[in-house]
């Protein structure tokens, strides 16, 4: 199995992970994309995280839903309950292929849309932002329009893809 990020400490056993500090959603900069990155990994590979998140996300934390919630969340306690409450493994994830990436996006409940990316601008800020970067780093026009499709959390001057790539299947194998 792949190793997980680094950039978040965090102890591992078996499948299930465990992080000592908070991880931070204010959306303040690097370290929310960090986070981001390093939750969306852990769902790519099927594993329990038990975290706790600090700050208050500026952005709407639906967009997040598709990753495990947070044991706590005490800036945004509504948001957290939300969270809970719509989290469901699978809402979320991308396929590559070549040349193209599909994503089945089923994060609001009762819709599935499937998306596929093959416009070259669009597919390479896709694959840039399976790690973080600065936005100037970046297809500004891209990453404006994967945002607004909310495949990618754009905040604090850093963005980053949010689909995980799914490794483990409880997903039919005809749902993409």
């Amino acid at each position: 199995m792949s190793a997980l990020p680094t950039t978040v400490r965090h102890r591992r056993a078996r499948r299930r992970v465990e992080v000592p500090e908070p991880l931070d959603l204010s959306g303040a900069g690097r370290g929310t994309a960090e986070a981001v990155r390093f939750l969306r990994e852990c769902q790519s590979h099927g594993l329990s995280v038990s975290w706790r998140g600090t700050g208050r996300p500026p952005y709407d934390t639906g967009i997040l839903r598709h990753l495990p919630p947070p044991a706590e969340l005490p800036d945004a306690v509504d948001e957290l309950a939300a969270w809970r409450a719509g989290h469901s493994y699978g809402s979320l994830y991308h396929r590559c292929g070549p040349g193209f990436v599909t994503v089945l996006d089923r994060r609001a409940p009762g819709t599935a849309v499937r998306l596929t990316l093959d416009h070259p601008a669009l597919l390479a800020a896709f694959l840039r932002l399976q790690e973080p970067a600065p936005l100037d780093a970046v297809d500004e026009e891209a990453v404006a329009l994967l945002a607004a499709e909310r495949l990618v959390l754009a905040a604090g001057g850093w963005a980053v893809a949010l689909p995980p790539r799914i490794r483990r299947w409880p997903v039919p194998c005809t749902a993409i």
